[in-house]
């Protein structure tokens, strides 16, 4: 089996799948409990959310444990603008957002806030002038991924940060979901970033919402204080520690990683480069861990499951996305529709082999011209 789709979820480390196991038999209580097993349970609980604010230096944050980032979305989103809608009513985003905010910010359109979608310049990036256009004093909220799942764009988060300066009734909210183990992050940056455990090797149903302290929000979960008074519910000890070990695996090596898969990405790329067939819609901006491409004149399903045939398993878009729908992401970089419609992205991994990379340019090649052949894949 060659796995490419790893910006789709990643398989568990066995260490942290060990730590989760350690926890669930070592630590029977609720947190919440005040017994002695309780108490043994908080400790371990306030211990692993200090290791995890040490590294990823979370000075005057706080995390809410919640399950994926999906939900951080949703609770960052939702929680900023009932609690501040008397702020005013403004939201900025982007095209490559995930489906989780995009969703989010079309259900709070129904309900009466203004939605703005900030121009990306030919590479992918924020258009900044564009941004300074558009924000306003009723501007309640600014919410842009650090690094796209589709393309992989890295956005230019300081500089974002920058003009929201001088407007201090508008939060920031970074999806870094697609950054957190493979580019160093400034959460100093934001107000609120969203992540989650499954991407860095770490268990599916839990992530974190991280916060300034001095900002509230109105929750989603109600229901009384918990790890944290915003997310109701019995503190997810196993999943949390877990966590905090993926977290200090993943973060330790981020340099090592980047430059190891840069190699593999050079090598993909240079190989498909050779088909007049085939398009690189990544940029000059996407991280190495991601390649986007389109084929002309080939369903985007249709190689994947011929792909699958030889054990080899790449995705079309996000794997929250509608199926046989235009990658928005794509299009809004690209201009193509074309593109957008037959796009393919292959996500790689410090795991992934030059074995796996090349065996994989092989097979490409005998599903591309055996595709290009056939009069079904159109």
């Amino acid at each position: 089996m060659i796995y490419f789709d790893y910006s789709a979820t990643t398989p568990v480390d066995k260490r942290v799948l060990n730590t989760f196991n350690k926890v669930c038999l070592e630590y029977p209580g609720n947190s919440n409990s005040l017994h002695k097993l309780g108490c043994e349970a908080m400790e371990l609980e306030n211990y692993a959310t200090d290791r995890i604010k040490d590294i990823l230096r979370l000075k005057d944050k706080e995390i809410i444990y919640t399950s994926g980032a999906s939900e951080s979305n949703n609770q960052a989103i939702k929680g900023i603008c009932f609690k501040y809608k008397n702020r005013g009513r403004h939201i900025i985003t982007t095209y490559l957002e995930h489906s989780s905010v995009i969703s989010t910010i079309s259900f709070l359109a129904d309900m009466g806030f203004v939605i703005d979608y900030v121009k990306l310049d030919d590479n992918g990036l924020v258009d900044l002038d564009h941004l300074r256009k558009l924000m306003s004093n009723d501007t309640i909220l600014v919410s842009i991924c650090m690094v796209d799942s589709e393309l992989g764009i890295r956005q230019p988060i300081s500089k974002i940060s920058e003009i929201l300066k001088g407007y201090p009734k508008c939060f920031f909210h970074v999806d870094c979901t697609q950054a957190l183990g493979k580019i160093d992050i400034d959460f100093s940056l934001m107000d609120l970033a969203s992540v989650s455990a499954h991407k860095i090797y770490g268990m599916k149903g839990i992530g974190m919402l991280i916060k300034n302290k001095s900002l509230s929000l109105m929750p989603l979960i109600h229901g009384g204080k918990s790890s944290t008074v915003y997310r109701s519910g019995t503190p997810a000890l196993p999943l949390i520690v877990s966590t905090m070990k993926a977290i200090e695996l993943i973060v330790s090596d981020i340099k090592k990683n980047y430059e190891y898969v840069s190699r593999l990405n050079e090598i993909i790329s240079d190989g498909l480069s050779k088909y007049d067939g085939v398009s690189i819609n990544s940029t000059d901006y996407s991280i190495p861990y991601v390649i986007n491409f389109s084929l002309k004149g080939i369903k985007p399903e249709t190689f994947i499951h011929a792909m699958d045939s030889y054990d080899i398993y790449i995705s079309t878009k996000s794997a929250c996305s509608l199926a046989n729908t235009m990658s928005d992401a794509v299009y809004a970089v690209t201009k193509n529709r074309d593109n957008a419609m037959s796009s393919i992205r292959v996500s790689l991994s410090y795991l992934t082999t030059e074995e796996e990379v090349y065996e994989f340019l092989r097979v490409f090649d005998v599903c591309y011209n055996k595709l290009n052949m056939s009069d079904d894949n159109v």
